[in-house]
């Protein structure tokens, strides 16, 4: 079974308070659904049309794990924290 890869791509910071309260909240809802945190931050190189905007990288041991991880109650406790606070994009991908 292909692992899956959680990509946050966080365009804009509107509210810093509610992004610490969801950070707070969200990493260990991730953990404890089985992610793993392999890259967060700020990229070191964009190309194309790439936006130099903060990034992460969580990796699942399946597309259902990952799915059920994001529908968790946990994690969406934290959305709800995060409420407006940010402009950002998720993607869940199947590995190869």
């Amino acid at each position: 079974m292909p692992k899956a890869y959680w990509i946050s791509a966080y365009r804009a910071v509107k509210n810093p308070d509610k992004l610490a309260a969801y950070a707070t909240l969200a990493g260990p809802a991730l953990v404890a659904a089985g992610g793993r945190f392999l890259a967060r931050g700020e990229p070191a190189q964009v190309y194309e049309l790439g936006m130099k905007q903060r990034t992460v990288l969580v990796e699942f041991d399946s597309l259902a794990q990952a799915v059920a991880a994001h529908d968790s109650p946990a994690y969406q406790a934290a959305l709800a924290a995060l409420d407006d606070g940010a402009d950002r994009e998720i993607r869940i991908i199947e590995g190869l």
